[in-house]
């Protein structure tokens, strides 16, 4: 049980809000040495484990890189190039969004998620475009908007992040398929991912665009419908 005592230090550290980094080489100091590790050992099974997995070490330089964008109005400048759309539908917002999320997607830039973007400024314009058309909301429309702009979030942000060499969804296949015993480069494998992500952003973007027109036709319709008959009950009246 002594060799679990590492654990415990990490546990302790973190409750008590101590440096990160140095908790995290305390636990593996005193790991080595409960477990018999001498430091030769200890720099040795580091060294090994770093050439290893080197190519995690450009995924600690982009949370750097995207830490710096987001905190200068990245999520702002992303809102306002959605902004523009000329004649806005809700179809077109979310269809901007997806091309906008693939992109960045490939460059491991992450806006947030749904919870970060989506929700609290992609939504506002979808329902938005709704209105500036003269329109009121439909809420079954609304619930459709949101489903439609989560999907196209996790279509464009699932195939796109495989292209960013050195990335989580890279980094996992790679390993996946080492361990099958199948060596693939980073590289080789966004090349193979391009037409892939490419073919569902745009699929994703035509789709979308064509429910939501779809779907106002029946809504709107529908209400346009209700309130003229109760505009003829009024006057029978």
């Amino acid at each position: 049980m002594i060799k679990l005592l590492g654990i415990l230090i990490i546990i302790l550290g973190f409750t008590f809000k101590l440096d990160s980094i140095l908790i995290i080489m305390l636990s593996a100091i005193v790991t080595a040495i409960v477990g018999g590790l001498t430091p030769t050992d200890l720099l040795s099974t580091l060294g090994e484990n770093f050439v290893n997995n080197r190519s995690m070490a450009i995924f600690i330089l982009i949370m750097l890189v995207t830490g710096t964008l987001e905190r200068n109005g990245l999520k702002e400048t992303a809102a306002k190039l959605i902004g523009k759309i000329k004649n806005p539908t809700s179809g077109k917002v979310i269809a901007a969004y997806g091309l906008m999320r693939g992109v960045f997607g490939a460059f491991n830039v992450n806006f947030g998620g749904v919870a970060g973007f989506v929700r609290p400024i992609i939504m506002p314009m979808a329902t938005g475009a709704i209105e500036a058309s003269g329109k009121e909301p439909n809420e079954e429309h609304v619930e459709e908007i949101k489903g439609m702009a989560s999907a196209m979030e996790n279509i464009a942000w699932f195939f796109c992040q495989v292209l960013f060499i050195g990335g989580s969804g890279g980094l996992l296949i790679q390993s996946t398929l080492a361990s099958l015993g199948y060596e693939v480069e980073l590289a080789d494998l966004a090349k193979v991912a391009i037409p892939t992500a490419i073919v569902a952003v745009v699929v994703g973007m035509v789709y979308f665009i064509q429910k939501d027109k779809s779907l106002s036709k029946k809504f709107y319709k529908q209400a346009a419908t209700k309130t003229q008959g109760q505009e003829d009950k009024v006057e029978n009246k």
